[in-house]
């Protein structure tokens, strides 16, 4: 696996052609997902992430047309991180290394937490998640449940699953808690099908990781979740980040809010 020990390594890193998703890289940097919508859903998309503060901790958000961002110095949004996606009438119309060739004037830009950032406490506590000590990409799934709706807007959630011992959930959910800006404690734990997911072997989104004996999934929202939002409001525009493959910032969590 490469190591990469700061968010601007991780840039410079993709803008030379590195490729894949970047759990575990630059540990002490708060990461986040992309989604940058037609400035006349912009209201709309600000709101959503306001009704859905654990689903959508919104990070930053752009000028229309802008491509930097105050959580890293000289950042393009259209080529630092490692994967995009181009939605239209919600449907994948494209997925690239870059998103120059999409990028409009029109576009604000959101960046949404990331669960990536608090894996690194996670692994400081003797808890790795099996994605990352297996160098895969963290399984994602749509759920049954409804997102709050915002105008236009509305969806289902998205979550992240990381495989524990029964015994260890409480902690895992002690430890996760104060990362507010990155989905904060799980979200649920136990039988999947509460969740409308039917078999954990067949992500929607990232790899399928084995389970050990005890072990239960232990699930968190996930930024993935706007994507979901473009493809049931049928928005006419939409680009996202290739899931997994975030945007590496250069805020230390030291700097991040807590609960």
């Amino acid at each position: 696996m490469e190591k990469f020990s700061t968010g601007r390594e991780v840039r410079a890193a993709i803008r030379a052609g590195f490729r894949g998703p970047t759990a575990a890289f630059a540990p002490e940097y708060v990461q986040a997902n992309l989604v940058a919508v037609p400035a006349e859903y912009a209201a709309e998309f600000r709101s959503l992430c306001a009704r859905n503060p654990v689903a959508c901790p919104l990070l930053d958000e752009s000028a229309p047309g802008a491509t930097g961002t105050a959580l890293a110095s000289e950042a393009d949004l259209r080529r630092d991180l490692g994967g995009y996606r181009l939605w239209r009438d919600g449907r994948l119309a494209a997925q690239s290394a870059g998103a120059r060739e999409f990028w409009r004037d029109d576009l604000v830009a959101f960046l949404i937490g990331c669960s990536f950032t608090f894996e690194y406490a996670l692994t400081r506590a003797g808890l790795p998640p099996r994605h990352v000590v297996l160098g895969l990409n963290v399984p994602m799934y749509r759920t049954n449940v409804m997102l709050a709706p915002a105008g236009r807007l509305h969806g289902h959630l998205v979550v992240s699953m990381r495989p524990y011992p029964a015994d260890d959930v409480e902690r895992v959910a002690a430890i996760t808690r104060p990362y507010v800006e990155a989905h904060g404690e799980p979200f649920w734990s136990g039988e999947p099908g509460r969740l409308g997911i039917h078999n954990l072997a067949t992500p929607d989104e990232g790899d399928a990781v084995p389970f050990e004996p005890g072990e239960v999934p232990v699930f968190w929202a996930c930024g993935v979740t706007p994507q979901a939002v473009a493809i049931e409001s049928r928005l006419p525009y939409v680009v996202t980040h290739e899931p997994g493959h975030m945007f590496v910032t250069d805020r230390l969590h030291s700097e991040r809010p807590v609960a």
